[in-house]
């Protein structure tokens, strides 16, 4: 999108092996150092931390500006447990973007005063909303399968739900991380359950699939702003999520979605009964949702990229 408005931008790395990785993202910076006016950084809290780090410290030494991009709902608890890394990185960044109220309260007080709020942007046209005149148990569920993003969760809402819904199905879409993938399928076949694994898909593919379902769940532990919100709040998917991290920032409570409390799936399946129940509501939500995703639209974003570069 930056390269749209007339940026010239060189990016790393698209590399599995992590070793690989770093190398060609420090390899980069190097290679163009004297043609470079800043280096973002997309970061993380759990191993990409130290990715960051080590970026940051090779622009230092190049006496190159740097600006993170905060990621990753755990990144609170990296300031915490690491804090002179922490300082190091951040301290000495030109600025640090964060996605929402949410990080940038958490950065605020944790001492950083160079932080600002861009949101994350979306292209509005890619994920067009659907108006829905009934919802159906028809679930969707978006995410690398990883322990921390609760994939379980989803299989346990969707087993309450069959119940009351014999044909309540779920698709899950992401992929495998730490093993959490195979445990769900092992879970789904054991109790017989509807669900539809894609494997990893493009932003383009899990859109179009999207129009086929009427519930979006997140289930998980730990969360930040996610991207995968945003686009099914633009879809005109009904959100309901677990109530963590930034979560509350991005939904309003019955208003834009529903929040539900962490690891509960017994509260998940009845908030997703009741709107099956409650078209008009659920109606609601999502129009409200709808209109809240697009102050997240680029159009409305990069006027604020324009200024945080241009600075």
């Amino acid at each position: 999108m930056l390269r749209k408005e007339g940026y010239k931008v060189k990016t790393a790395s698209t590399q599995n092996n992590k070793a690989l990785r770093l190398i060609e993202m420090l390899g980069l910076i190097l290679r163009y150092r004297k043609t470079t006016d800043v280096v973002l950084i997309d970061t993380y809290g759990a191993v990409n931390f130290y990715y960051a780090y080590l970026v940051a410290k090779t622009c230092q030494a190049c006496n190159l500006e740097y600006i993170p991009i905060l990621h990753g709902g755990n990144l609170p608890e990296r300031l915490k447990s690491s804090k002179k890394y922490s300082k190091n990185l951040f301290g000495k960044a030109k600025v640090n973007i964060a996605p929402s109220k949410f990080l940038y309260e958490v950065f605020k007080n944790e001492g950083f005063h160079n932080v600002q709020i861009v949101p994350n942007a979306i292209q509005m046209k890619h994920y067009p909303f659907k108006e829905r005149k009934e919802f159906r148990p028809r679930l969707l569920w978006v995410r690398r399968f990883q322990k921390r993003y609760n994939p379980v969760m989803a299989l346990d809402v969707l087993l309450l739900l069959k119940k009351y819904y014999p044909s309540a199905q779920l698709c899950m879409v992401g992929p495998e991380k730490d093993g959490s993938m195979q445990t769900c399928r092992k879970f789904a076949a054991k109790n017989k359950l509807n669900v539809k694994f894609t494997g990893k898909l493009k932003k383009k593919e899990w859109a179009e699939l999207a129009a086929d379902y009427d519930f979006f769940i997140n289930t998980t532990t730990i969360d930040n702003t996610p991207i995968s919100v945003i686009e099914a709040m633009s879809l005109g998917l009904g959100v309901v999520s677990t109530n963590v991290g930034g979560i509350p920032v991005l939904i309003k409570h019955n208003e834009e979605g529903v929040l539900v409390p962490v690891n509960n799936a017994a509260a998940m399946a009845q908030k997703i009964a009741e709107l099956v129940g409650n078209p008009e509501k659920t109606q609601s939500l999502v129009k409200n949702a709808r209109k809240k995703v697009e102050g997240f639209s680029w159009e409305e974003v990069k006027t604020d990229w324009d200024k945080v570069l241009n600075s």
